[in-house]
């Protein structure tokens, strides 16, 4: 008897899986049978924003479907990362997450609304975006291994600015700090620009200022670039050598933008969305376009911006709970 029954509800569970595995097919199949919306987690107008509509218009083209990009910006990015993990894993909500939101917020902030290996199914690792390594004109260094030295000399306190308390200007000169085994004070602004407006005129002395803001004030006279933070040296500016090849062998210093969905997913939809955004790295428009911006193109599999979010994350954590730097 006990058998019969079960095999009754065995009968009628099978149409069940098979029509929901059929439905789950073809709403993968029909995908995207609406607008898709990319959330950037800053105000309209700045790189993250830009990088947004010029990939968005891109891959709505391979997907024939129209692509809205939305702004919801605030508290370094946690209130945009928020809503697309609390939204339907469908792929019609995406987040454009940076580094800072991704690898730096977990141990920068005592509590999180989001948690990013948990929440997001990655898509993509989009662009790369160096930094430079600037000084006021008046202080007396032309090479980044001068910089460490005065540092190391000084008698006075030295003053480094930043675009603020946990931004990658911090972290990348905190992590300076601790490799070279030199002191600062941090003097955090609110945004590059302004803290570039007061190292030009002098009243901070250096800066780990990300490359599209800071190369015109170099190429002004404004102020003096020493190096670049990439591992290798840029095609773009061959002669300015690396920070690691300057005496600080190992560092790196990357701000880097990506594309992710929520949680759950299907695989097909995120596969789908990855060559298409990958295609959308690859043309030539696209392409000109973020690299006159100083963005550096990255792409590939989603695995590859996993692996990022990993390392980048042990890595910030190091330097965060060394500094002892928190956020409530």
């Amino acid at each position: 008897m006990k058998q019969r029954i079960m095999g009754l509800l065995a009968a009628a569970v099978l149409p069940c899986a098979v029509m929901s595995t059929a439905l789950a097919t073809e709403a993968v199949g029909n995908y995207p049978d609406k607008p898709i919306h990319i959330i950037v987690p800053y105000p309209p107008g700045g790189s993250t924003d830009i990088l947004a509509r010029a990939l968005g218009q891109s891959i709505g083209e391979s997907l024939n479907q129209s692509v809205i990009v939305e702004n919801r910006p605030g508290a370094s990015g946690n209130i945009g990362a928020s809503f697309v993990a609390k939204s339907p894993a469908d792929g019609y909500t995406l987040f454009l997450g940076t580094s800072t939101a991704l690898s730096v917020n977990p141990s920068l902030y005592a509590q999180l609304p989001y948690d990013p290996v948990k929440d997001f199914a990655p898509i993509v690792l989009a662009t790369q975006l160096p930094s430079l390594v600037v000084t006021t004109n008046s202080l007396p260094v032309h090479s980044m291994q001068e910089l460490t030295d005065y540092l190391k000399q000084s008698k006075t306190a030295v003053n480094y600015a930043s675009s603020g308390n946990g931004t990658p200007a911090h972290l990348g000169g905190e992590l300076y700090k601790r490799m070279a085994g030199v002191n600062a004070n941090h003097v955090p602004y609110k945004g590059g620009a302004p803290a570039l407006t007061d190292l030009v005129g002098g009243q901070t002395s250096y800066m780990f200022a990300i490359l599209p803001e800071a190369m015109p004030l170099v190429k002004g006279g404004q102020l003096r670039a020493l190096a670049v933070t990439t591992a290798q040296r840029l095609s773009a500016y061959p002669d300015l050598p690396t920070v690691a090849e300057s005496g600080v062998p190992g560092y790196e210093l990357i701000g880097w933008y990506a594309f992710l969905a929520p949680a759950g997913t299907p695989k097909p939809i995120v596969d789908k969305l990855n060559t298409a955004f990958n295609k959308g790295l690859q043309d030539p428009g696209v392409r000109r376009k973020l690299m006159d911006m100083g963005f550096e193109i990255a792409g590939g599999p989603p695995e590859k911006l996993s692996d990022m979010m990993r390392s980048e994350r042990t890595k910030w954590k190091q330097v965060i709970d060394a500094a002892n730097i928190r956020i409530e």
